[in-house]
């Protein structure tokens, strides 16, 4: 696995300092307007007490400042310590409350009279070169918080009186130097759920106080030298274990089954340790489970059935242990799988034909087993694979071309009756049965000494029907000839036509051609033509249903690729209808919004759109199920966010049209992460009862304003609410499908915010740039909240969050200049400026 994946919580760490700063400048911000919206610090008046003035003046004696951020400490008194003149100080009533000096490049040790801050709720000095050990005194702190002092130079034990402090949530010790055992006591700390020790030399077991805790939800200690067996977790807990991470120990003994009882438990690596025994079938339940690493261990048995119950699954590695047997055939109920590693280890039998149907897969690693028969053809299926390894197993057969061609020889070594994955190990030729020129006059049974030459007569005969059938099937291709050149002829006539017109004309006049197989095709503009028999016989790659039908990727003849949704039947409009509102939809063309290229009527009343297809696929997709070594920055996401809000005001301020299902699955993105909305004005083509069954589905998906269920109608406060919830969803890298906590995506995000000392809010990979783009996440956090604010008046408008994007991160005249503007080179205006035109 890639350095990501060895370190999924490092980057993590970093994030305690910018959400509470976050946390902190929201609580300014209310007091503020409590006080009217004047200006100023939010300081209380009181002056630092005295005892407070002289712990701190001792804990910058023993600090070394290189960069001189604690000359604001000064000596001059204690009136500005909590007026804000004292950097990282904060104060309540003339106690200090919270140090915070992260990033700081301090040196020296922690004084032990930061144990006579008596009120201190938040200790953070993560990120900077700190020595010595940690100070015994904190467990003095009965209000202590939070402990951040990750990414120091800390040594010495872990003080045992840090479960002295009853309110403690969140102590993160990690990446320092830090040895002896984990601290049984620590548990008595009865409100701590966060607890990351990982990167230091601890040894020992796991304290099996700690492990029962009743409120831990995340518990990370790799990449220490803890022994022992894994302890029995408690199950049913006030706060469920989500996270464990005990990658890079030495722990042996089995998988322990408690740990199958976490309901909700999320991510586990348990990687690069010494388990044994076999993996426990009461796993199979755990079924928000997104990500098990058992890899490196010693585990025996075999697959469980039951995992193929795990359908929040999105990676599971196994790799190097010694497991045998064969992998479950029902596998494929693993759909949200993007990683698959069962290298090295003694898994026999043929590999299931159901992997095919993992569609999301891209990483597939069944190396160094003992796999036989053919490599199944149902692996084309895999549109996403992009790593593919079945090197040193007992494989037989020839490998699927597209396999073949897509990954060198290094992924099929090691198979001796494998064939066809290199120019120097082609497959034989089919075996060609030559029979002899004579013929049985009785049974087989009989001994050849009674079979006869052919005559002449006979010779002749067969020449004759041989001559007759090469004639027939020259008379075959000669037609089929001339049909694709008449084909090929109304083609060119179509090309020359839509040239000769604008691109209004065009769709008015909407290149009709009936094709050798009947039903009627109307093109709007577009990059290329395309002829009903080409669509109807192009090669089709199901992409994914809806309530509006089924979308294929269509490849045609010659190369070109077309996304085509093939509508539900008995849902559409009447034909006169139909065409009157497709031929409207065909007209509407801006950046971000997936352009319509034509439609077909078929002569049973089939009904298909044609639309650019687009590479990268759904955001949902984007977002949800790519591998760990996948990063999507800042950058991207706020240019997705910005296109998918500019393609909404652009049908809001000019085409007069509600989008009224606007979900990340719906949007789509090409090559360069350009955002197209898709499936807009769709429900004009439908029946009444089929739209109310569209939106009524898209509710269940999380993305439904909450007035939608007594309003029964869609408005452009309700695109904006789904909207809100899109760029909540690119900040948080949650799906509003899946609830936290046991609430919707707002709610829990609202949450968050007004809870000061919980740290959960951005995506973990946006943490790394909170120091250049730390502003433009509050603000845009700002924004999507104010877009679902529970009362549709006080929404904003498409255009107006468009304006307000804008403004939380402006482009370079150079970057809009060369921005890309969608497949097919279609142009359109910003929303901002149809007034002025």
């Amino acid at each position: 696995m890639n350095q990501l994946h060895n370190r999924p919580f490092l980057n993590f760490e970093i994030s305690f300092n910018f959400c509470t700063s976050l946390l902190l400048c929201l609580s300014l911000l209310s007091a503020q307007a409590v006080a009217g919206g004047s200006g100023g610090h939010s300081w209380d008046g009181i002056v630092v007490t005295q005892a407070n003035f002289q712990a701190l003046q001792a804990i910058k004696h023993e600090l070394i400042d290189f960069t001189g951020v604690l000359r604001s400490w000064n000596n001059s008194g204690s009136s500005g310590v909590c007026s804000g003149g004292w950097a990282g100080i904060r104060c309540l009533r003339g106690q200090v409350i919270a140090i915070n000096l992260p990033y700081k490049g301090l040196g020296g040790t922690i004084s032990e009279k930061i144990g006579q801050l008596q009120n201190l709720r938040k200790l953070s000095l993560h990120n900077n070169v700190i020595a010595g050990s940690v100070p015994h005194s904190l467990g003095y702190l009965r209000s202590l918080r939070g402990v951040y002092l990750f990414n120091n130079r800390l040594s010495g034990s872990i003080p045992a009186s840090l479960g002295n402090c009853p309110l403690l949530q969140n102590l993160d010790l990690s990446s320092n130097q830090l040895s002896g055992t984990i601290p049984p006591r620590l548990a008595e700390s009865t409100r701590l759920y966060r607890l990351n020790l990982s990167f230091n030399s601890l040894s020992g077991p796991i304290p099996v106080t700690v492990a029962r805790s009743y409120t831990l939800t995340f518990l990370d200690l790799q990449q220490n030298n803890l022994s022992g067996s894994i302890p029995e977790f408690l199950a049913n807990g006030s706060h469920p274990l989500r996270t464990l991470n005990l990658d890079h120990n030495l722990f042996s003994g089995a998988v322990p089954l408690s740990l199958c009882k976490q309901s909700l438990l999320e991510d586990v690596s348990l990687s690069h340790n010494q388990l044994s025994g076999s993996i426990p079938k009461e796993c199979g339940a755990l079924l928000h489970l997104q990500s098990l690493d058992l890899s490196h261990n010693s585990i025996n048995g075999t697959i469980p059935e039951s995992f193929s119950d795990l359908t929040s699954l999105v990676s599971l590695n196994l790799e190097s242990n010694h497991l045998k047997g064969q992998i479950p055939d029902a596998i494929d109920g693993l759909h949200n799988l993007t990683v698959l590693n069962l290298k090295r280890n003694k898994i026999n039998g043929p590999i299931p034909e159901s992997i095919g149907n993992i569609s999301g897969i891209r990483q597939l690693d069944l190396s160094e087993n003992n796999f036989t028969g053919l490599i199944p053809s149902s692996l084309v299926n895999l549109a996403n694979l992009s790593s593919f390894n079945v090197s040193f197993n007992t494989l037989s057969g020839p490998v699927p071309p597209f396999l073949s061609r897509k990954f060198n020889s290094s992924s099929f070594l090691g198979n001796i009756k494998l064939c066809g994955y290199s120019s120097s190990n082609p497959c034989p030729p089919p075996p060609n049965h030559h029979h002899p020129l004579t013929i049985s006059p009785t049974s087989s049974q009989e001994p050849r000494k009674h079979h006869r030459r052919l005559s002449v007569k006979d010779i002749i005969l067969i020449a004759i029907g041989a001559l007759l059938a090469i004639l027939l099937l020259l008379c075959c291709i000669l037609l089929c000839c001339l049909i694709k050149k008449r084909a090929a002829l109304k083609q060119k006539d179509g090309k020359d036509k839509i040239s000769e017109k604008t691109v209004s004309a065009a769709a008015a006049a909407a290149a009709s051609a009936g094709g050798e197989m009947g039903g009627k095709l109307v093109h709007f503009d577009g990059p290329f033509v395309f002829t009903a028999d080409d669509l109807l016989c192009a090669t089709a790659e199901i992409m994914g249903k809806s309530t509006y039908g089924t979308a294929y990727k269509a490849t045609l003849e010659d190369g070109n690729e077309v996304a085509v949704k093939r509508l539900r039947e008995k849902t559409t409009k009447g034909v006169k209808e139909f065409e009157a509102e497709v031929t409207a939809l065909g007209k509407i063309r801006h950046q971000n919004l997936l352009a319509l290229r034509a439609y077909y009527l078929g002569p049973k009343g089939e009904k298909l759109l044609v639309f650019d297809y687009m590479s990268k696929g759904s955001l949902a997709a984007f977002l949800h199920a790519r591998g760990p070594e996948t990063l999507i920055p800042w950058e991207t996401r706020m240019k997705i966010a910005k296109g998918i809000a500019r393609g909404l005001a652009y049908l809001h301020s000019n085409e007069n049209m509600v989008h009224e299902n606007l979900t990340a699955s719906n949007i789509l993105l090409d090559e360069q992460t350009n955002a197209h909305i898709a499936d807009y004005g769709l429900s004009r083509l439908m029946t009444a009862a089929a739209a109310t069954n569209v939106i009524a589905t898209a509710g269940t998906l999380g993305y439904r304003a909450p007035e939608f269920s007594k309003m029964k109608n869609a408005s452009t406060k309700t695109d904006v609410y789904s909207l809100g919830i899109i760029i909540l969803e690119l900040l948080t890298g949650k799906s509003p499908g899946e609830p936290t906590n046991g609430v919707d995506l707002p709610q829990w995000v609202a949450s968050i915010v007004k809870e000061e000392w919980t740290n959960e809010v951005f995506d973990l990979e946006l943490m790394r740039e909170t120091q250049t783009v730390g502003d433009e996440l509050l603000n845009t956090l700002k924004l999507a909240l104010h877009c679902v604010d529970p009362s549709p008046a006080a929404r904003p408008e498409a255009n107006q969050v468009v304006n307000q994007l804008d403004e939380i991160r402006p482009e370079l005249e150079a970057e809009m200049e060369t921005a890309p503007i969608g497949s097919g080179g279609d142009e359109a205006k910003d929303p901002k400026s149809n007034e002025e035109d």
